[in-house]
């Protein structure tokens, strides 16, 4: 029987919790903490990649992460032109001062890493190839160039 009376939403609670306690295991052991940098980070992320490459990932998150992804997301925009690690990571340590202190970098290195763990392999390296070189080097290097 369900919990919440539908499977897909046990499902994705379930899945969210996992990718939670993966970015739990490299911040410490605040689950508000990790859905806070999960959001920022994701989008971030989005609203740096080309909008179909963007779409692709979109698709391939869990329900309720998929949901935070595209949470305040404009289309029309271009992606961001972020050339260096330390413009990528402006914006996510901006985002995440209410909470906590957390480095904005190892923030994007916790989610991209979970990322590359949960999201198809071929997926992840177009992801980590759209980036710029100065990017790519805060995703895990197990993901090919």
């Amino acid at each position: 029987m369900s919990a919440n009376g539908l499977d897909v939403f046990d499902k994705t609670v379930q899945t969210t919790n996992v990718w939670l306690n993966e970015i739990m295991d490299d911040l410490g052991p605040d689950r508000q903490l990790a859905w806070h940098v999960l959001g920022v980070v994701l989008r971030a992320l989005r609203d740096r990649l080309p909008v179909e490459l963007g779409a692709k990932l979109g698709a391939e998150l869990p329900l309720l992460i998929r949901g935070a992804y595209y949470d305040q997301y404009q289309p029309s925009d271009l992606p961001g032109r972020d050339r260096s690690a330390e413009e990528f990571v402006y914006p996510i340590a901006e985002a995440l001062k209410s909470g906590r202190p957390v480095n904005a970098g190892e923030a994007a290195r916790s989610v991209f890493k979970t990322l590359a763990h949960h999201v198809d392999l071929g997926q992840s390296a177009k992801i980590r190839r759209a980036l710029p070189r100065d990017i790519q080097a805060l995703w895990p290097e197990s993901v090919g160039v």
